[in-house]
């Protein structure tokens, strides 16, 4: 139930944060290698941020399998082979529970479902022929499975007393990716 409610919760978010990575290039080709590592920018921030306070939060649910989720070693490659400056001064708000942990890991694991996407398209364009897609591809054939075990896991684990921090450390996520 918590994922439905974050998917309708967050959607302005989330549609902020596909317009200011200019996500709609994506599918016509228009899409630059600067706009890519652009994308790879926040996307570390965001991880580097919060990965390690999930990791805090939730270590004690092995059904999440929290190692396999695991993304900073993939995005740092990405963001070495592309020779990215990282200026790591990204403010946001630390989590400061559970259920805030939780929504943080749910925009986490719902941009690597929509990158995989984005991976896929972005093989389509010849500019990206020479790119490898260690953090959008992590998960390689296994995307669709990790997101669905996430929200089930999820859907079960937040009680109505806690969507709304759920909702607030999703909110605190999207800050970063916007």
């Amino acid at each position: 139930m918590i994922s439905l409610i974050l998917k309708e919760e967050t959607k302005q978010e989330h549609d902020k944060t596909e317009e200011s990575l200019q996500s709609n290039k994506i599918f016509d080709k228009s899409y630059t290698l600067e706009n890519y590592k652009n994308l790879l920018i926040h996307n570390y921030f965001l991880v580097s941020k919060y990965e390690p306070q999930v990791n805090k939060f939730l270590h004690k649910y092995p059904e999440l399998k929290l190692d396999t989720r695991r993304k900073i070693l993939a995005i740092t490659t990405d963001i070495n082979n592309l020779n990215v400056d990282i200026n790591n001064d990204s403010i946001a708000d630390n989590l400061d529970n559970e259920a805030e942990a939780f929504g943080a890991l749910y925009v986490m694991e719902g941009s690597t479902l929509g990158g995989n996407v984005i991976m896929k398209q972005l093989r389509k364009n010849p500019a990206f022929e020479d790119i490898t897609f260690n953090y959008f591809g992590i998960y390689g054939d296994k995307t669709g499975l990790m997101w669905q075990e996430f929200k089930a896991f999820l859907d079960e684990r937040i009680s109505e007393k806690d969507y709304q921090s759920c909702i607030t450390g999703a909110r605190k996520a999207y800050q970063i990716l916007a």
